[in-house]
């Protein structure tokens, strides 16, 4: 039996998460947490309906699933609304800790696509204040739930290279409210290469027959993460872009086995 609880983090109506939890025996703590975040280039017209049947079969596994919803550009998001909504959402697991029995030691991001982004450049936060301009472009730096792994699935982690290749017509522009040329500081600090190196172990999956994000995207990054204190590693699975979240295909399977070893 799947319990499921619904939690806002702010008034937005997109500002909000849900938390998928397997049943527990009495007394007894989930140990660690799934932080689930879905793709859709950041573009409001995709939604966290994206990451639910995935918050689900971690649920159903055994495995607490927190599944966030976000301001993505076109309704509120993008600089620096989405990358606030990124961290408040994480944070809001600490307000959950106690009622729902959860364990914070342990708290991984399994995300999609652009999620997969999010996910990695939520890990480098505690970077963020010292990337920082000293200008509007700045997103300053807040202290709390840190992440402790991430399972990209065929993230955009090069956003330079995704600017480059002009990747679902112009989304990073879209995202950051300009290009790169008009925008330089906002374009570094939403990256997740600028926050190389990181102590947080990172998986780069990405889909062999994905024509919808390079598999440079994760190469890419995993070259720029070798000098890391935990190198990230690149996996490679079966399937396109949407294998990843097909909870049946061979490619989610192997994302949530990663996400297990993550969590022991």
């Amino acid at each position: 039996m799947i319990q499921r609880h619904r939690y806002p983090y702010g008034e937005d109506p997109s500002q909000w998460g849900e938390l998928f939890l397997p049943d527990l025996p009495v007394g007894a703590r989930h140990q660690g947490v799934v932080v689930v975040i879905h793709g859709g280039y950041w573009r409001a017209k995709y939604g966290a309906e994206l990451g639910e049947p995935l918050a689900r079969d971690l649920a159903e596994h055994g495995i607490a699933a927190w599944n966030l919803e976000y301001r993505r550009a076109g309704n509120g998001g993008g600089w620096p609304g989405t990358f606030d909504d990124i961290l408040a959402g994480i944070d809001q697991l600490a307000a959950l800790a106690d009622p729902h029995a959860l364990d914070l030691g342990k708290v991984v991001a399994l995300g999609h696509s652009a999620g997969g982004h999010l996910a990695v450049w939520a890990a480098g936060r505690d970077r963020v204040p010292e990337l920082g301009t000293g200008n509007a472009d700045s997103l300053p730096g807040r202290r709390g739930v840190r992440l402790t792994g991430v399972v990209s699935q065929s993230g955009v982690l090069d956003l330079a290279g995704a600017e480059r290749l002009n990747l679902s017509n112009g989304a990073v522009a879209n995202l950051l409210g300009g290009p790169s040329s008009e925008f330089p500081a906002r374009h570094r600090l939403a990256s997740p290469m600028a926050a190389l190196p990181l102590d947080v172990p990172v998986y780069a999956v990405h889909a062999e027959a994905d024509d919808d994000v390079p598999p440079e995207m994760s190469t890419g990054y995993v070259d720029a993460a070798r000098g890391s204190a935990v190198p990230a590693r690149f996996v490679s699975v079966p399937g396109d872009h949407f294998a990843l979240i097909d909870i049946t295909a061979p490619a989610y399977l192997a994302c949530r086995e990663l996400v297990c070893e993550l969590l022991r």
